[in-house]
């Protein structure tokens, strides 16, 4: 007997008694990004879905819509009428996307979001450097290999996510002060608290 066992969701949806819904090829996805860009079905639109999935105790998905429409009576044409108007953006802006414009999406993706994406440390050095009012110099590739990223003055450093902080202790351990970042959509967020403790 297999212990391992591969379960395609059409079957989960036959399983739990709910019909597939068909689309057109590439609905999903604008309807998707729409979505993401108009954040339709955020909690504060249709309710925190994993909390209130926990709280419903039926069996069935008609059961389901019951109870959760009593509680959210709005949220289905909330979450529409807000898709729905980005979806209308979409459209109206699809016809200005020319070749030309593609050319300039992917040199921006390939150079510039490429070289600034994986080059960001050399920027967090130079902005450290300033904020202390002293100079830096990126590492080199034998010191890459132990975790230091390059210097600031003459305090070697290692720029780390700040997802990295919990866990620091159980990974490598790198004889150096650690400046941390956070990538936001608008840029990054450091934190340079060792350096100037």
């Amino acid at each position: 007997m297999k212990t391992r066992i591969k379960m395609h969701n059409i079957e989960i949806m036959e399983l739990l008694g709910a019909q597939p819904v068909e689309f057109p090829k590439y609905a999903k996805q604008i309807i998707n990004l729409a979505n993401q860009n108009s954040q339709g079905t955020r909690p504060r639109v249709v309710g925190q879905m994993t909390e209130l999935i926990q709280e419903f105790s039926g069996q069935s998905i008609e059961e389901w819509e019951k109870w959760y429409l009593e509680r959210y009576p709005d949220a289905i044409k909330k979450a529409t009428l807000k898709i729905s108007g980005m979806v209308d953006n979409l459209k109206s802006v699809i016809i200005e996307i020319d070749e030309k414009m593609i050319e300039k999406w992917v040199k921006d993706l390939l150079i510039i979001k490429t070289f600034i994406g994986l080059k960001f440390q050399k920027a967090i050095l130079s902005k450290t450097a300033e904020l202390l009012q002293t100079t830096y110099t990126l590492s080199t590739k034998e010191e890459e290999s132990q975790g230091i990223d390059g210097y600031v003055g003459n305090m070697p450093v290692s720029i780390k996510p700040e997802s990295y902080r919990a866990k620091r202790d159980l990974l490598e351990k790198i004889e150096a002060k650690f400046i941390y970042y956070k990538k936001a959509k608008d840029g990054i967020t450091i934190d340079i608290e060792e350096l100037v403790a």
